[in-house]
């Protein structure tokens, strides 16, 4: 089973041109690699601040763009981590183990990936083939275990 792990803003990822401590660099570096090792990553990110971003709001056929910045942290993504784990516990408990990234609370949410698989009640066999057959021709992927 893949997870996202969803990294939530704070008022700190938030700043423009602001960047971490060194010292949480190194600690998430041993995190990271603690990771690796074990085999569970897939894909890691940060992301800019929204004053760099944009959103693009969908209504019937029309599009219309915000520029960020945008004010509510709690509801923004600082980052995501992708894991291969078994189970809904397993990556929590890795989740436990990351260092702590801000003086201030915030939240990481840990959310399962939809596999094809789970579509299985309205696609056949074949369109579930065709679309994982797709997916892997995708750049940079990693093959289901």
């Amino acid at each position: 089973m893949r997870f996202m792990v969803i990294h939530k803003a704070t008022p700190e990822t938030e700043k423009k041109g602001g960047l971490p401590d060194p010292q949480l660099m190194l600690d998430m570096g041993k995190y990271n690699e603690e990771l690796m090792k074990a085999g569970v990553l897939l894909a890691l990110d940060g992301l800019h601040p929204t004053s760099k971003g944009a959103r693009v709001r969908f209504s019937g056929k029309s599009r219309t763009v915000v520029d960020g910045p945008f004010t509510e942290a709690k509801e923004l993504i600082a980052g995501f981590s992708i894991l291969q784990v078994k189970s809904l516990e397993e990556a929590i408990e890795w989740v436990k183990r990351a260092p702590t990234c801000s003086t201030d609370d915030y939240e990481v949410e840990v959310r399962q990936v939809l596999e094809m698989e789970d579509f299985a009640p309205i696609l056949s066999d074949e369109q579930i083939r065709h679309k994982v057959e797709r997916r892997a021709e995708l750049p940079n992927q990693t093959a289901n275990r």
